[in-house]
């Protein structure tokens, strides 16, 4: 499908705003529609938002848009204290022929308090924003004391895509949309395999009601330190196992031992780590990185130096 055309001008551009709980699958959907995009005619414009190095997600991406294409917001929640940036940001994105931008916020963002603020200020160039939810259908509602935070994120959103559908029950799927549904009974629930990118710039915004939420609790600390290479794989796990559940997300870029080139690796809320690829070199160095209250460098650092000390006992003997 082709932008929405008004009265015979250039088409106005849609705005996307990715959200979901930590580790739902946010950026695997970033890629995704990036990639179906920029191989399709259009011109996406990309902006991540992390608490911590977004630079290190964005780098990424390098491989299907432009650097001039891509903005990271390093270190703010741009549902509150960093709208104005977002904002700014988003006004300042150059006019294209068939542009689209694509926003992936934060996983604590308060996405129905995102919504209202980001749809004020903006150029008349742009469409109202739409939302699209990414939700881990094997921990919704699993987080404990944060399944208020994961609640709100699905409320406002036209479309909720569903993950890890493979590792769950018949009955739990739909459980899962049955538990949407009454949160949103005007979203349209679906895999996130079954999504189809084309028809993202038709979509209109949520007139859903959100609950209200306290947003200041899920202003979470986090932190990050320099990542020297590590002897070995099992080192990342180590690490990962070292750092307490209180930290709900775990990301690091370094070299593991004698294998070319950069990995990525992250642990989400449930536990489960993951390790990938890295495109290029990182710009801000390796790094380990830390999202979740108690997030503290003497932690991060001393779950680093561990991993480090078992190595060497692994390798002398």
């Amino acid at each position: 499908m082709e932008p929405i055309e008004q009265d015979g001008q250039q088409p106005k551009e849609a705005i996307v705003a990715l959200v979901g709980f930590l580790g739902a699958g946010k950026t695997t959907l970033l890629k995704r529609l990036t990639q179906a995009y920029a191989s399709s005619g259009w011109s996406p414009f990309v902006i991540l938002n992390d608490y911590e190095n977004a630079y290190l997600d964005a780098q990424q991406l390098t491989e299907l848009v432009a650097p001039n294409w891509l903005k990271a917001l390093n270190g703010s929640c741009i549902c509150c204290s960093g709208i104005q940036e977002l904002r700014g940001e988003v006004n300042r994105i150059p006019e294209r022929k068939r542009g689209i931008t694509l926003i992936e916020a934060n996983g604590t963002s308060d996405a129905a308090k995102l919504m209202g603020f980001l749809g004020v200020g903006l150029h008349e160039r742009f469409l109202p924003p739409v939302q699209i939810s990414v939700v881990d259908a094997k921990n919704w509602q699993r987080r404990g004391e944060h399944n208020e935070l994961e609640a709100n994120q699905i409320q406002v959103s036209t479309v909720i895509l569903l993950t890890r559908l493979d590792q769950i029950s018949d009955s739990r799927h739909k459980q899962v949309v049955d538990e949407l549904s009454t949160l949103n009974p005007l979203a349209t629930v679906m895999p996130m395999e079954a999504f189809d990118h084309r028809t993202l710039p038709q979509l209109q915004p949520s007139s859903n009601q959100a609950l209200p939420m306290a947003h200041h609790k899920a202003h979470w600390s986090s932190c990050s330190v320099d990542l020297p290479p590590l002897p070995d794989y099992l080192c990342i796990q180590e690490i990962c196992d070292a750092i307490g559940p209180s930290v709900l997300r775990i990301k690091g870029c370094t070299v593991v031992g004698n294998r070319e080139g950069y990995l990525y690796f992250e642990r989400c809320p449930d536990g489960e780590v993951y390790i990938r690829p890295y495109n290029g070199e990182p710009e801000t160095g390796t790094k380990l990185l830390a999202v979740g209250p108690g997030s503290v460098p003497e932690q991060l650092n001393q779950a680093v130096a561990a991993s480090l000390e078992s190595a060497k006992s692994r390798i002398s003997n």
